[in-house]
């Protein structure tokens, strides 16, 4: 995607819409204020609507409007307890322990609350001290809470004329996602790729696509609107979205061979060819997720059908003069990859009519999963709390840490002579997250974009004298930091350090300079104190948690085989389960590949196994994909009468998965003897495949392709070469397994 689209893409996401409506929330207020010049009096109003805003993560209209209401009383209640107490040492630091564990801990509940929580700590924060509201405790806590309930009317009525506006958002950001993905996989097609590059690429954007998922399933399926099929609209929003998981697992079932692939054709023309017209369908998906995101109909750039056909052309070409009997399997390998691209093409050029939001298109829709299995789902009990409460718990451990950091913070305020002591807690508050290389990152954004923020900051007041000017830059400062608070924390941090200067000089321009100096040292103390809590302190290495991480990954995995498999031993197969499988699998593989990678950023005394861990990462998303490209042979084709071959095949690679599980749980098994047996051949196809290159080597090709047993050979040779490929990664798991484990017994 190139720099245009990339704008066109911010332009149109909820990012930018999250960013300009708390911008607007907090300034339309704070002008009315000013106006009649109660601004001083009245700044926790925007500070509620700011705060309060912070909590509205994407979701379903009920539980982002409870969590908002949940978020007004709770602030409200903070607020008061902790301004009138604020004046006793002591109970602060009860305050600070009671505060600092409680929401740090209610985490355990999902997102949704975390951001409550965290809210919550920030509220207490601001009422340390009698900065904000004096004397008058109740008073200013209304105020605040007013601001919040101010930026709940703004929600309802934003949601009342603008329903589906969110979801378009997050499905047309999949899209480009998907795109970016298969642009990935266009690469491996061009000469010398780069296969670890590209596949540590294909890691990061299949994480960033889980995340998608995760958010769009739960607003889907949680809307009862589009779920019980009431307008037009969000029946097709509800068949793109379906359509897209479609897409991606097509996408992740077309794994190759590559390097043979190479060998066989790169002295032609045809893979470049192929990988070009994969491009394109690259940047198709990508323009119809623009489109989806802005709400206008989209257009193929390209004639699809007749860059297909010319695929299709090169390939009958080479096949009919370079075909023999002695590469004919890779030519099979070859025509299974055009299959997947007409079958990715039909995708496309459909999904580019779903954007017009006409009826004809949903016509056939029919949602053929169970919604509620498919639907995240979050349990409130207090005993999840309560099991929490635990030193093997890494929610506790957070919650310990962010404590301990609010008192060493809340200490360093007191004893350095500083005018914003309070902004050292809100660094520290912001900064600790449960993984220490996030933590580690933030740290670095929020000081370098601190810095940053100042100097720019300075400049700008030097530069510019008028007020219109630094006003329409303090808010394009606003709308950028709440629009790229998740997804760029360092401009983030920029965009809100340039913001507060601007507004401190609004408010107060005799002591900008004060506030200048304390907003860089308050942020390095922070910075540092969160720094060495999250190093030092009860730290959860990722090591630690990725054994939990590869067993999940290797029980959905077989879960997702036998489903799969059991097809071609003779049984039905149930579309639903084979889906919520799939589904588990992927997101298994997706959580796997994001604790691989927050490894990454840990020291290196922590960093134990890497190469092993990185060889277990590559083989379970090969693993994946494959089962993935076998699932779609099950959906389609049924060959009963070899259904005795692959059910030996079937119990052997169960064997393997199940000795590559016991060896995760510390059992001791047959892993070896295991690792030694081969895969039953299945001898009929073998027979098959030995008259088949008998028949083009005697009739040659236009006479042996005449033959009927020429598509089922094709199938059959695709399918048993999964069985084969599945097997091979499952031993190389078992193998990799018992390195780590001999490893660590040294």
């Amino acid at each position: 995607m190139n720099y245009l689209d990339e704008f066109k893409k911010f332009i149109s996401s909820h990012y930018l819409s999250t960013g300009v409506r708390l911008t607007l929330g907090t300034i339309i207020p704070s002008l009315i204020f000013h106006h009649y010049g109660i601004l001083s009096e009245w700044i926790a109003f925007p500070l509620g609507t700011l705060l309060i805003g912070g909590t509205d993560n994407p979701g379903p209209y009920h539980r982002r409007r409870n969590a908002l209401l949940v978020a007004i009383v709770t602030c409200f209640i903070v607020a008061c307890v902790t301004g009138y107490l604020r004046h006793f040492h002591f109970i602060i630091f009860l305050e600070i322990i009671v505060f600092g564990m409680f929401f740090s801990l209610v985490g355990v509940y999902g997102n949704r609350v975390n951001s409550i929580g965290l809210i919550s700590l920030l509220v207490f924060v601001f009422n340390i001290d009698d900065h904000l509201s004096g004397d008058m405790v109740f008073r200013t806590a209304a105020i605040f809470s007013a601001g919040g309930i101010w930026y709940f009317i703004l929600f309802m009525v934003l949601q009342k004329l603008l329903p589906y506006k969110l979801i378009q958002q997050l499905l047309g950001e999949n899209f480009v996602e998907l795109g970016k993905l298969l642009s990935i996989k266009a690469d491996y097609y061009f000469a010398n790729p780069d296969y670890d590059e590209l596949f540590n690429r294909m890691v990061h954007q299949q994480v960033i696509l889980r995340e998608n998922h995760e958010n769009l399933r739960e607003i889907l399926f949680k809307t009862r609107e589009i779920v019980t099929e009431s307008t037009t609209k969000s029946r097709i929003l509800m068949l793109m979205f379906l359509d897209s998981i479609d897409l991606f697992e097509r996408i992740l079932n077309s794994q190759q061979n590559y390097a043979n692939l190479h060998r066989a054709f790169d002295h032609t023309k045809v893979l470049r060819l192929f990988g070009t017209y994969i491009t394109w369908l690259a940047a198709e998906i990508q323009q119809i997720g623009l489109a989806v995101q802005s709400g206008y109909a989209s257009h193929p750039r390209h004639d699809l059908d007749e860059a297909f056909n010319k695929c299709q052309r090169a390939f009958e070409r080479m096949r009919e003069h370079k075909m023999n009997h002695d590469n004919m399997e890779d030519f099979i390998m070859l025509r299974q990859i055009l299959n997947s691209l007409q079958d990715v093409t039909e995708r496309v050029k459909k999904l580019h009519r779903a954007t017009k939001y006409e009826a004809d298109v949903s016509n056939d829709y029919k949602l053929t999963v169970e919604a509620e299995d498919f639907t995240p789902k979050q349990d409130y009990h207090p005993r999840i709390l309560l099991d929490n409460l635990s030193l093997k718990s890494s929610h506790f451990r957070h919650a310990v840490r962010v404590t301990l950091g609010l008192l060493a913070g809340y200490i360093a305020s007191l004893f350095f002579d500083v005018g914003h002591g309070y902004w050292i807690l809100l660094t520290i508050a912001v900064i600790l997250k449960p993984a220490f290389s996030i933590t580690k990152q933030r740290n670095i954004h929020r000081i370098g974009g601190t810095i940053l923020g100042v100097v720019i900051g300075f400049l700008l007041l030097y530069l510019i004298q008028e007020s219109t000017p630094l006003f329409i830059l303090m808010m394009v400062a606003m709308i950028l930091a709440y629009s790229f608070l998740k997804i760029n924390y360092f401009v983030a941090s920029t965009s809100i350090t340039l913001y507060v200067i601007l507004s401190f000089h609004f408010l107060n321009p005799q002591h900008v300079t004060n506030v200048l100096q304390d907003r860089v040292v308050d942020t390095v103390i922070g910075s540092l104190i969160a720094y060495v809590i999250s190093s030092y302190v009860l730290p959860v290495w990722e090591h630690s948690q990725i054994k939990q991480y590869m067993k999940e990954a290797l029980d959905a995995n077989r879960k997702y085989f036998d489903i799969v498999a059991a097809k071609f031993t003779g049984k039905q197969l149930d579309i639903n389960e084979l889906k919520l499988l799939r589904k588990n699998a992927i997101i298994a593989m997706a959580n796997l590949s994001d604790n691989f990678q927050k490894m990454l950023s840990e020291p290196k005394r922590q960093q134990l196994n890497m190469e092993e861990y990185h060889q277990f990462v590559a083989t379970s998303h090969m693993l994946t994909s494959y089962i993935a490209s076998l699932s779609t042979y099950a959906q389609t084709l049924e060959y009963l009468e070899f259904s005795v071959e692959f059910e030996m095949m079937t119990r052997q690679i169960d064997r393997q998965l199940q000795a590559a599980m016991d060896i995760i749980d510390g059992k001791t098994g047959n892993s070896l003897e295991i690792v030694r047996e081969s895969l039953p051949q299945n001898q009929r196809l073998l027979a098959l495949l030995a008259d088949r290159k008998k028949q083009i080597k005697e009739l040659g090709i236009e006479k042996a392709d005449q033959s009927p047993v020429r598509k089922m050979l094709s199938d059959l040779k695709t399918i048993n070469g999964l069985f084969e490929l599945i097997s091979t990664i499952s031993i190389d798991e078992i193998k990799i397994l018992q390195k780590i484990k001999t490893a660590k017994a040294a």
